[in-house]
């Protein structure tokens, strides 16, 4: 993930390999989120027209992914049950400037580190874990992540106004770095 300005470390790895019910039912949680997000984004803009369809298909991608993930959590007889929310994503999103369109810009390069910290973690998943089942839903995930955080970084400097993207991004990926350089280790896609 060429945008992350840090690797996760190799103990988020072994921790989530020790708890991998938990990450999964994080990972259906991250998966409703960033519908909602879309969606919420879609509300909130309705005049930036540009954004509106790759915003929905946003939404209706991750939706899916959703449905993916908690069909995977019945085979293995997990329910997918509330958590405590993650400070992770309250803490990135406390870097978004105020005023517009800096705003907008800031929330979709945020949305897409949290989509690139997401599609990192669920290729070391791949890598790492020998449950062939879980091997193929992390692998098929990938590109869609992937294409995910791409997305969200064309859509900001697709955003009338928008100015110095790469140098905004590069500054919330440090921070975003510092973020999951603090954050209580657990087994969560974003911890």
């Amino acid at each position: 993930m060429r945008i992350l300005a840090a690797r996760t470390d190799g103990s988020w790895v072994r921790r989530a390999l020790q708890q991998i019910d938990e990450v999964l039912v994080d990972h259906a949680h991250c998966e409703k989120k960033a519908a909602s997000t879309a969606l919420s984004l879609l509300f909130r803009y309705p005049e930036q027209g540009a954004l509106l369809v790759p915003l929905a298909r946003l939404a209706q991608e991750e939706l899916g992914h959703f449905a993916e993930v908690v069909a995977v959590l019945a085979e293995r007889g997990v329910p997918l049950r509330h958590q405590v929310p993650s400070s992770y994503a309250g803490a990135l999103l406390a870097a978004v400037r105020a005023t517009e369109p800096e705003r907008l810009v800031d929330t979709l390069l945020c949305a897409a580190l949290i989509e690139a910290r997401s599609c990192e973690r669920m290729q070391l998943l791949a890598e790492a874990l020998d449950d062939e089942r879980l091997v193929a839903l992390y692998r098929g995930l990938l590109r869609a992540e992937a294409r995910h955080h791409a997305a969200y970084v064309a859509l900001a400097g697709a955003v009338p106004g928008a100015t110095g993207v790469d140098a905004r991004l590069a500054e919330l990926a440090r921070h975003e770095a510092a973020v999951i350089a603090v954050a209580r280790p657990s087994p969560r896609l974003h911890a």
